[in-house]
């Protein structure tokens, strides 16, 4: 890394330039080597062009690159390798070149003589405060390479739950848009020509192709002002969704919803017991377990939850009686299993074997949905062809007939 500084010699004379060094600190020691007085010392800027600048905003570490890092950081620990040349090799071979710079940040804090945690901590957009206090835990207890490995499992095992959930809706969205696509293309474009013949002729029209015609003539003369009026309501829901109360009142719409929201319930309970589980079988302290996991789950309502489970917890009480405080979003058998894993100290596998039960709860509720999603679009998308179709070709064939 290069630094350029200013300073002053023995004699007094001014002296500035360049030095590359490892990290600021290794740079400010080798200048005092040299009987140099340091007035500034700063990180040299790189210069590029345009078309070499690496913009920001594109740049992303996906979390499939976190769990294969962590997976190779957890063999290298197991095969003694010091953490700092961990991160020097790793930060070399790493093709994102956003992750390889995170990397080579992390060695240069580790070699100034910050622990890992603290290092990793410097990065909360790739490393997440969970992440961070199960490395944390892993350094107190001696064994980061198992927590490294069970950090690629449990990443592992949420992106797959997340991916399956969200790729379950990507085909009847898709589907929706295109119908809604094609739909407001026939009313705008075809239908305008028909209904000029139909008026023309003078033939009695049907109330259901008067009901198209007025919902062509409202999109051709007012579909602008619907767009704008669409666009400006959702950016006003968006800004609500940022405050606290907008956001709560959308999550426990969610978790409301009669077949999706059971299906969110489920998913927010697997990955709760999931958090719960890798925390505690990693030695984290059980009131910082439950605060980290209100903090990194997804959902306002389940958040206040566990919030106040916490405050519960540090007051003397037990996970399971300040959960069964909530029956309306944990249920009963969540609650009693924690129980029994409280009275006989397996707690950790408890959760464990409520992560798997909810995931599963979670995959098979997907597939289901998956299953009735393609029939359900086909009839939709049937129904509208039909009606849009009829109320075009009847009154045309009624035409055809008085002639």
């Amino acid at each position: 890394m290069l630094f350029t500084y200013h300073a002053l010699d023995k004699d007094g004379h001014e002296r500035e330039g360049t030095i590359d060094a490892l990290s600021m600190d290794v740079a400010v020691s080798a200048l005092q080597r040299r009987e140099l007085i340091i007035s500034s010392i700063e990180p040299t800027k790189k210069k590029g062009s345009l078309l070499t600048a690496d913009i920001a905003i594109f740049q992303h570490v996906s979390n499939k690159e976190v769990v294969i890092l962590s997976r190779q950081i957890s063999t290298l620990f197991t095969a003694q390798v010091s953490a700092l040349r961990v991160f020097r090799l790793l930060a070399s071979e790493m093709d994102n070149k956003l992750l390889a710079d995170i990397l080579t940040k992390v060695a240069d804090d580790l070699q100034g003589g910050s622990a890992i945690s603290q290092a990793l901590a410097r990065h909360p957009k790739v490393f997440s405060t969970f992440y961070v206090n199960m490395v944390r835990a892993g350094e107190e207890s001696g064994k980061l390479s198992d927590t490294f490995n069970y950090l690629a499992d449990y990443l592992d095992r949420t992106y797959a739950l997340v991916s399956k959930a969200q790729n379950a809706l990507i085909y009847p969205a898709f589907v929706i848009f295109t119908f809604f696509a094609v739909m407001i293309l026939m009313l705008t474009f075809v239908i305008p020509r028909v209904s000029a013949i139909l008026v023309d002729s003078g033939q009695p029209i049907p109330v259901y192709t008067q009901i198209i015609l007025n919902l062509s003539n409202f999109l051709i003369h007012y579909g602008l002002l619907a767009l704008i009026v669409l666009i400006g309501g959702g950016i006003l829901g968006w800004r609500s969704l940022r405050t606290s109360h907008g956001r709560y009142a959308y999550d426990h719409f969610k978790i409301s919803l009669p077949y999706l929201g059971d299906l969110y319930q489920k998913l927010y309970l697997s990955r709760i017991a999931d958090n719960l589980s890798t925390m505690l079988l990693s030695g984290v302290p059980v009131v910082d377990v439950i605060d980290i996991t209100a903090n990194v789950i997804d959902n306002a309502v389940y958040q206040d939850v566990l919030h106040q489970t916490r405050d519960a917890v540090r007051g003397g009480s037990t996970i399971s009686a300040a959960l069964a405080a909530h029956p309306e979003v944990i249920p009963g058998i969540m609650t009693a299993m924690i129980k029994v894993g409280e009275e006989t100290g397996e707690l950790g596998s408890i959760l464990t074997t409520l992560s798997k039960f909810y995931s599963r709860e979670v995959m098979t509720a997907v597939d289901t949905l998956v299953d009735l999603i393609e029939p359900m679009m086909i009839v939709l998308l049937g129904v509208g062809v039909g009606v849009l179709l009829a109320s075009v070709l009847v009154p045309i064939y009624n035409l055809a007939n008085a002639f």
